[in-house]
């Protein structure tokens, strides 16, 4: 069943040309990201498809009778309202008595109004509603619903906007970087719900995990043009590939043939004949394909930073609290030449606080930072740049020098740096409040590479800039011959980056871990597994110590051992024919995800079945 039709849709802004005569349709169960390089329209379309923005021409249609919710790159938040009413702001009778329902609780005194609110619960039959909505709330590390929403920080109203559009249960979802703000738990669990939906989904991210794991469908707008290609991220880039060679060999080849046909355009008889009219004809469209360029532009990044001397920056058991709550504790590091260090923590738990501390914004409440006198930071920071009003794109690089040192030497021009990031000439003096988010984002990383700094510290670069700048900035930072700190939430960039990372405990204390974000995610798992056995054998001993001394099995306990280990056998088997299953299916997503599901239902059978023969087997 068709949800949505996207017809010769076109797009300006200003004199900007966006996207032109697009189209594309969106399937019942299709899940759907949309890529493009920044400041071409993403957003833009999004909020046309959601009704926001009305495109300049073309038509958007969506199915009769279902359920459209979107969310949008910045929420909007009401902050005069509490997290609940936010998440129930609608019209619907169920919405309005839990709301007075909750303000009731909070006045238990009052029985007259408590008596009225669970009557209109009744009527609103809204019980199961509200049950829903403070199990949702809850998943999302929401727990004090009734909190004011003018005191949320930036993740925690991405959450409140995330639980507004997932509680009504929309049959078609569209999601605008629903991951920025996100910590890495909340995005795990927001993918683990997209996969295991059966919601049809339309979304913009840069997260390449997400677009590798949830994606059935990739469309990306490229010189105006959309392309469509099937399956996850993975397919995409093997598709687009295969795409930009065909199109060189096209262009490689209407080259060849039109010198062929200029040479019979020159010697050509001043003949009248309609063969000569339609050669002539074709001859200007093979000039126009022959003409044709494959434009892969770039970002280029070139640094000429200070050299690192022997003291880099060392740490002597720092501390740092505010109020009650210690968001670090006796810390202590020395930092090595070229570290790449990644720093992962729930929002909140205090990570831009030690990069703060770090680089003398803020002095701890104990310790000692000492920083070496070759070193020069680098701060990208999740505040973006201090601009004055009415600045232009050029002014913002002027502020640093007309000309810019770069490697071995060489200098070059501002406007030179500004074509090298991506900003062509036309887009010199554009007031920079005029930039998308993601246009934004490169200016502001352009000001901090051009500094020539040796310790780069960079808090949540991955917000809103596209996949081919982020690519271009992890080859960069890959070969970066400095430091690098980073806070991400983008697993695939902390992957690519970082050799360990700096774990935030809830204690207050940092674990220095070795490895990946990907690694120290699977060692967590191992761990919590062991933890559960231990804990289950401990269960298991206790029981057997309060027994009687007489622990053999019954005639009864001994069949059922021997029935558990064959029944495990066969579940083993049948988890591995599962998995073989899913590698054949894999661009079959509605097969896909009943594997997976059937897969979960025996990993959890081969779990209990494992814990009681364990029983058994000890008291054997």
């Amino acid at each position: 069943m068709q949800y949505l039709q996207v017809d010769s849709v076109s797009k300006r802004y200003g004199e900007k040309l966006l996207f032109e005569n697009i189209s594309f349709l969106v399937n019942k169960g299709d899940k759907v990201a949309l890529v493009a390089a920044n400041g071409t329209g993403k957003s833009s379309l999004v909020r046309a498809l959601a009704g926001i923005e009305k495109q300049d021409s073309g038509s958007i249609h969506f199915a009769r009778d279902i359920r459209v919710e979107y969310l949008l790159q910045e929420p909007a938040i009401d902050s005069s309202m509490s997290i609940l009413e936010n998440v129930l702001f609608t019209d619907n009778l169920a919405s309005k008595a839990i709301i007075n329902y909750e303000k009731a609780l909070s006045h238990p005194g009052e029985e007259e109004a408590m008596t009225r609110a669970i009557a209109q619960m009744d009527a609103a039959h809204a019980w199961d509603y509200e049950t829903r909505v403070k199990q949702l709330l809850f998943k999302l590390d929401i727990k004090d619903f009734n909190q004011n929403a003018a005191h949320l920080s930036g993740g925690e109203k991405k959450r409140v906007a995330l639980a507004k559009v997932l509680v009504n249960e929309p049959d078609f979802l569209i999601l605008d970087e629903p991951t920025n703000h996100l910590d890495l738990e909340m995005i795990e669990w927001l993918e683990e719900w997209l996969i295991q939906s059966k919601i049809t989904l339309f979304l913009i991210t840069h997260d390449r995990y997400f677009l590798e794991r949830v994606c059935t469908r990739i469309i990306e707008i490229e010189n105006g043009k959309l392309y469509n290609y099937s399956g996850n991220y993975s397919d995409y880039l093997e598709k687009k590939e295969a795409r930009e060679i065909n199109e060189a060999a096209n262009v490689a080849k209407a080259k060849n043939l039109m010198r062929t046909e200029l040479e019979w355009m020159r010697r050509m008889p001043k003949a009248r004949g309609t063969k000569s009219k339609a050669r002539i004809e074709s001859f200007y469209e093979l000039k126009k394909q022959a003409s044709k360029r494959i434009d892969k532009e770039e970002v280029e990044l070139q640094i000429n930073p200070e050299r690192l001397g022997s003291k880099i920056l060392e740490l002597h058991k720092i501390s740092k609290s505010f109020g009650d709550k210690v968001l670090f504790k006796d810390v202590e590091y020395k930092f090595k030449r070229f570290d790449k260090v990644g720093i992962i923590g729930v929002n909140g738990s205090g990570k831009s606080t030690f990069l703060k501390v770090l680089t003398g914004k803020i002095e701890p409440d104990k310790g000692k930072v000492v920083i070496g006198e070759t070193i020069k930071f680098g701060i990208y920071s999740q505040d973006g740049m201090a601009l004055k009003e009415g600045m232009k794109v050029i002014d913002v690089v002027r502020e640093f020098g007309e000309y810019i040192p770069l490697k071995g030497g060489s200098k070059i021009t501002a406007s030179q740096l500004l074509e090298r990031f991506l900003f062509p000439s036309y887009m010199h003096y554009v007031h920079v409040d005029r930039l998308s988010g993601g246009e934004k984002r490169r200016l502001y990383l352009l000001t901090v590479l051009i500094q020539n700094p040796n310790f780069l510290i960079l808090d949540e670069p991955t917000n809103d800039l596209d996949l081919m700048t982020l690519n271009v900035l992890e080859d960069f930072l890959l070969d970066f011959p400095g430091c690098l700190l980073i806070v991400s939430h983008d697993r695939y960039f902390m992957d690519k980056l970082v050799d360990h990372v700096f774990v935030f405990e809830e204690n207050g204390a940092i674990a220095d871990f070795p490895g990946s974000y990907s690694f120290y995610r699977e060692k967590q798992e191992e761990t919590a597994y062991e933890k559960s056995v231990e804990k289950a054998s401990k269960v298991v001993k206790d029981q057997n110590n309060t027994q009687s001394d007489d622990n053999k099995l019954s005639y009864e306990e001994r069949k059922q051992y021997n029935r558990l280990e064959k029944e495990i056998e066969k579940l083993e088997a049948k988890k591995v024919t599962l998995h073989e299953r899913m590698a054949v299916v894999v661009n079959d997503f509605e097969e896909l995800n009943q594997l997976n599901k059937e897969l979960k239902e025996i990993e959890v059978l081969i779990d209990d079945k494992t814990m009681e023969w364990l029983d058994l087997a000890e008291r054997a």
